[in-house]
């Protein structure tokens, strides 16, 4: 049992980054307004981000390089390569700069959940989770990173786990809306986010490069394989319980919500402070958790196109992620939220995704790079499978960002 848990980190560290504040929200408002009807997407967004980050893991392990390297090498002498790269490295830092602002502050309302809310409790929070995150990944080595993150994951489960328990949600209902695909008057938006939270294009990028930094031979692809399966299927399970325990909210208890904080309040009443603690520590975690993995997914990123040096310890890796905190801290600030940014960065990774989902299946195939543990056609029928409903997504996604839709 000891050495399987050593085994784990890389999938631990993608639940990081894709169940933070914004995935918490989103989950929240679905089973507020649409209760138990929405699961079966997660369920959807759970299984295919599983088979995305498992062929990721893959080519980290197989080929020990990220997925950057192996696009810049794929492209090396292609007209497309500049213009790929900088629509990729835009997309991914307005992106995470954006989403590291929402980052800070969910995990500044989950600290003002438990204590008494303030301007100044708010923002002295944000300064010190900036200082925080800086100092874990200015000091941090890979290891430790990977270690912290594991524990924040655990944390934010336990939390979530007994809070739904305390809650009590309709057992039969959750289970008809995990298995019975529904779309509810209203809710295609919110079917979209729920999945678009889930399956993010930069995890495949923060996938590869750590799977070959915590592996490094081709004999360990089942276990990083058990690793991506226990921890994404860990982190659908969160994102579920979330939605559950708001649905139940509003169903079962008849209150009103719109977040997490708003959960953490009008629970206190009927369960007592133990809800508002549960509720708080498992926001911060969430958000404690995206802080350090979105600067730490945008300098592989960009460290692997460009051929910088991609290792953590390194001058430049840390500088990129640095510069992505900051902007993200003086973001979360602002008097203004950055609404026009983040809209900014769901059009950029609504186009993204089905391009870097349809990459890596390619390169998938790639029998000259990876030999033996290319793809299978199984593999490629859910990948394809997979790339087609994320360029829907995306499409969706651009109209939307565009006011089309």
């Amino acid at each position: 049992m000891l050495s399987r848990l050593k085994n784990f980190g890389p999938g631990v560290i993608v639940t990081a980054a894709f169940i933070g504040p914004g995935t918490i929200t989103a989950c929240t408002m679905a089973g507020a307004q649409f209760g138990y009807a929405l699961l079966w997407a997660l369920v959807f967004a759970t299984v295919a981000t599983i088979i995305l980050q498992e062929m990721s893991a893959r080519v980290g392990i197989v080929t020990q390089k990220g997925l950057g390297e192996v696009i810049n090498q794929s492209l090396h002498h292609s007209f497309w390569k500049w213009p790929l790269f900088a629509l990729i490295i835009v997309a991914i830092c307005i992106g995470n700069a954006a989403y590291e602002a929402g980052n800070l502050v969910g995990a500044a309302l989950g600290i003002e959940a438990i204590t008494n809310p303030g301007k100044w409790i708010f923002r002295g929070s944000i300064i010190a989770l900036t200082a925080i995150g800086a100092a874990i990944l200015m000091q941090g080595t890979y290891k430790q990173i990977e270690r912290i993150l594991i524990a924040l994951v655990s944390i934010m489960a336990l939390a979530f786990v007994i809070t739904f328990f305390l809650v009590k949600p309709d057992l039969g209902q959750l289970f008809t809306g995990l298995v019975s695909p529904s779309i509810p008057d209203g809710s295609l938006l919110t079917v979209i986010a729920l999945i678009g939270t889930t399956v993010v294009p930069y995890n495949l990028f923060l996938h590869a490069s750590t799977a070959k930094s915590h592996w490094s031979n081709p004999e360990d692809i089942p276990d990083a394989r058990s690793d991506t399966i226990v921890s994404i299927g860990l982190g659908g399970l969160i994102a579920i319980l979330v939605t559950s325990t708001a649905a139940a909210s509003i169903f079962t208890l008849g209150l009103s919500v719109n977040n997490a904080v708003d959960m953490a309040i009008v629970f206190e009443p009927i369960f007592g402070s133990l809800s508002k603690y549960l509720l708080g520590i498992g926001l911060f975690a969430a958000g404690l958790s995206s802080v350090i993995t979105a600067p730490l997914a945008t300098s592989y990123v960009i460290s692997e196109l460009l051929q910088l040096n991609a290792d953590v310890n390194s001058r430049p890796f840390r500088l990129i992620s640095v510069s992505i905190i900051m902007i993200g801290a003086l973001l979360s600030m602002a008097d203004v939220k950055p609404i026009e940014i983040i809209l900014l960065a769901q059009f950029a990774n609504g186009l993204l995704l089905p391009i870097i989902a349809g990459f890596l299946l390619y390169a998938m195939n790639n029998k000259a790079m990876l030999g033996d543990y290319a793809n299978s056609k199984l593999s490629n029928f859910l990948g394809v499978a997979v790339v087609l409903f994320t360029a829907f997504l995306g499409l969706r996604l651009i109209a939307k960002s565009l006011g089309l839709y």
